[in-house]
């Protein structure tokens, strides 16, 4: 063979494989649960800010435990966003218009 064509590897020829050291520690789960790290900013209303932080609740769950986090939360900030409408507002000025028609 010649000097100026390198020799192509044949399919037969066996590949090594990587060597994983013996102290490597534990394995790291890919199923364990992991902290999403997403950054909550406060919005200056301490019950929504209590609801946003229950989010962080999720990160030490399975994926499966998310849902009862997540439902609990929607149900905080809906009624939240409820009690907003329940709270009297300044009166309405009476209409100088008789609306019959």
């Amino acid at each position: 063979m010649s000097d100026s064509v390198p020799e192509i590897p044949s399919p037969q020829d066996e590949v090594p494989e990587p060597k994983v050291p013996v102290d490597a520690g534990p394995a790291y789960d890919l199923a364990a649960p992991a902290p999403l790290n997403v950054p909550r900013t406060p919005t200056g209303d301490a019950d929504i800010d209590a609801q946003l932080d229950r989010l962080a609740d999720a990160d030490h769950l399975a994926t499966d435990g998310h849902v009862e986090v997540y439902e609990d939360v929607h149900r905080g900030l809906r009624d939240a966003l409820t009690a907003l409408d329940a709270r009297p507002g300044p009166p309405v000025p009476p209409s100088p218009y008789d609306r019959r028609s």
